[in-house]
């Protein structure tokens, strides 16, 4: 990952300039060479690219862009109860009520956020609405007095200057990729193909039909051979063999798909002076198109998802797995991360929680995804800015955070996880989350030095929970070098001999 220095920043914000330039520049090139007006005569190939971005903008991503801004279709409201425990579960976790309400109204003043602004938080909140309705009035009053009451103090009547973030409300926020982004990212893909098979996975492929959804087109779906049981998902399967531990499935985050995991993936049956004479750990790694910076169909809603890796795993006899989940890249402005999500997801569905056994999170974003540390941060570091520009400004990522993520179903409780194994690696420099935070509710203290015996890396063990903590890593970091990979394969193994 990018660092942080100033030739970082440099270098980013000059990276993101010169691709916002290759829109308008192929399209005033092609206009003026309509017009056979150009001083000069480009090389071909220059002449050709130049032509089929100008196509690509004007034909593909303008149109889709408009079409992407659709209204969310939202899950159905759930009981007033529900609503109301959901309410008690965020209210209780807020360590700080003051910036609570300042982030989420975008840092604003506490002046400008007054007793109707707080109401309209609300609404979208518990209620996914944007307009008053009197129906949920008294409701709204209620969650707005326990508000004052945290804050400890009357707020201001009427409404002041200050906009709160209703992601699902709000304009689908995306920015354009060039045909030669899109390259890149074939490239990526095919590179991550033949790694993946070289370790013995396979791919199972959609139906030929769907293999025209996704752009870039991925060759590989022309040549596998396996068939994907589930209409929509595609993955990696590698067999299961051993007869005394549970096989995995892995969930990745947003991003570029599997490519950052494949070393992760691959080192999960290295035996290091282990018995191998059981057989190996089977692998189901999903992949979600969506939010693998490809144009492609929407995301799936939580009911489908869960649905479809129903049916894999039910096609491949695996009655009982260990799931990992990362949550890649939920980037900024609008923070994204996606493998946790769906791991809230399945945790909640009534047959898939039945099949899911000890959990692995790395870098999760679902506990306390109600604080706004973990929904909007502006971006202002070199690390931050690329996270934005070519993670949550993609058009796929971008409708899947704006019009199918649902942050209600999304969120997870320690409660939630109290009847499983769970594990859970946290890195300190975590520009997505406040990994501080998160540590301190899960391991419900504030002192952890105390808790590790004075070490600053360390991992907490609890009854059923473990948090392994990374001090100088930021997100993701945890994957990119040898010896901190080892350390979540090791905790891996350990779950699949549960």
């Amino acid at each position: 990952m990018v660092g942080t220095s100033t030739s970082d920043y440099i270098f980013i914000r000059t990276s993101i300039i010169l691709l916002h330039l290759v829109a308008p520049l192929s399209v005033a090139y092609s206009l003026a060479s309509s017009l056979g007006r150009l001083p000069f005569q480009p090389p071909r190939v220059l002449h050709v690219w130049l032509i089929l971005e100008a196509v690509f903008y004007l034909v593909i991503y303008l149109p889709r862009k408009k079409y992407l801004q659709r209204a969310a279709r939202h899950p159905a409201l759930p009981c007033r109860d529900d609503r109301r425990k959901l309410f008690w579960r965020c209210h209780r976790n807020i360590p700080d009520p003051v910036q609570y309400l300042r982030k989420w109204f975008r840092g604003a003043s506490e002046e400008e956020i007054k007793r109707d602004n707080v109401k309209d938080f609300f609404r979208w909140a518990f209620l996914s609405i944007g307009e008053p309705d009197s129906a949920y009035d008294e409701e709204i009053e209620e969650y707005t007095e326990e508000m004052e009451k945290l804050l400890g103090r009357r707020l201001e009547p009427g409404r002041g200057n200050a906009s709160c973030l209703r992601l699902t409300l709000e304009k689908v926020e995306m920015l354009h990729r060039s045909l030669t982004w899109y390259l890149c990212i074939f490239i990526v893909d095919t590179t991550t193909s033949i790694y993946m098979r070289f370790h013995s996975f396979h791919f199972y492929r959609p139906s030929f039909l769907r293999f025209l959804y996704n752009f870039p087109l991925r060759i590989l779906t022309l040549l596998a051979t396996n068939r994907s049981p589930a209409s929509n998902l595609t993955y990696w399967h590698r067999p299961h063999t051993s007869k005394t531990k549970l096989p995995i499935l892995f969930i990745h985050g947003i991003g570029v798909g599997l490519y950052p995991y494949i070393n992760f993936l691959a080192d999960l049956n290295t035996s290091n002076g282990e018995d191998r004479s059981d057989g190996q750990v089977g692998v189901i790694a999903i992949e979600i198109m969506s939010i693998s910076s490809r144009i492609t169909a929407e995301a799936m809603s939580k009911d489908e998802m869960c649905n479809e890796i129903q049916v894999i795993l039910k096609a491949h006899g695996w009655d009982k797995v260990v799931l990992i989940t990362h949550s890649r890249v939920f980037s900024r402005p609008y923070n994204p991360s996606y493998g946790s999500i769906v791991a809230a997801y399945l945790l909640r569905h009534a047959q898939m929680a039945q099949t899911i056994g000890p959990v692995f999170f790395i870098d999760p974003v679902s506990f306390l995804l109600h604080l706004p540390d973990v929904i909007y941060r502006k971006p202002s570091r070199p690390n931050e800015y690329l996270l934005s520009y070519f993670g949550s400004k993609d058009m796929g990522v971008s409708h899947t955070l704006f019009r199918r993520f649902f942050w209600a179903d999304g969120v997870l409780w320690k409660e939630d996880i109290q009847s499983r194994r769970v594990s859970v690696a946290l890195a300190g420099r975590d520009i997505v989350t406040n990994a501080e935070i998160i540590r301190a509710y899960l391991t419900s203290s504030d002192d952890w030095f105390t808790a590790t015996g004075g070490r600053a890396d360390g991992l907490w063990r609890g009854d059923c929970l473990d948090v392994l903590w990374f001090q100088d890593l930021d997100h993701g970091q945890a994957f990119d070098e040898k010896e901190t990979r080892s350390r979540l394969i090791q905790v891996a193994k350990d779950l699949c001999r549960e």
